[in-house]
């Protein structure tokens, strides 16, 4: 437990950069989208894409996964604190899910840079949003 701190300050900072992608990403993809006829513009955008996604994203959710689980490994008794502990998990599984979600999304846009809608797009990008809003509530007001 006398590290305990520092992982949690690692798993924030981790959950801050993951957050910062999944903001991110959906909106290069109305950018991709909306110039579609721009073949210029979608190849440069395809390269912010896979940088962000590759590097930031994937590193940065398994940082967050990985001092989570040290967090639960470390200190087993917090899921006897109610039920916030739960939910909140509930929330991060379709928070990993949408993560996935968008580099399926990402390699159908290179494939096709007319696949879904800017509108789509907009409406997708709240996802993260929402599910953050959920684990952040469960985390500092413990509703449960």
């Amino acid at each position: 437990m006398q590290y305990y701190t520092w992982i949690l300050a690692f798993h924030v900072m981790s959950f801050t950069s993951w957050m910062a992608m999944l903001f991110y990403l959906p909106r290069l993809f109305i950018y991709h989208r909306e110039h579609a006829d721009n073949k210029a513009f979608g190849e440069v955008v395809e390269v912010q894409e896979y940088k962000l996604y590759k590097y930031i994203g994937v590193p940065a959710m398994w940082a967050t996964i990985i001092s989570g689980s040290t967090m639960l490994f470390l200190n087993p008794g917090i899921f006897q604190s109610g039920g916030w502990m739960h939910a909140k998990l509930f929330f991060l599984l379709f928070l990993i899910a949408y993560s996935f979600s968008l580099e399926k999304i990402r390699l159908r846009l290179k494939e096709n840079p007319y696949y879904k809608t800017g509108k789509y797009f907009r409406f997708y990008n709240e996802v993260p949003t929402l599910l953050m809003i959920g684990i952040v509530i469960m985390v500092v007001v413990k509703p449960f």
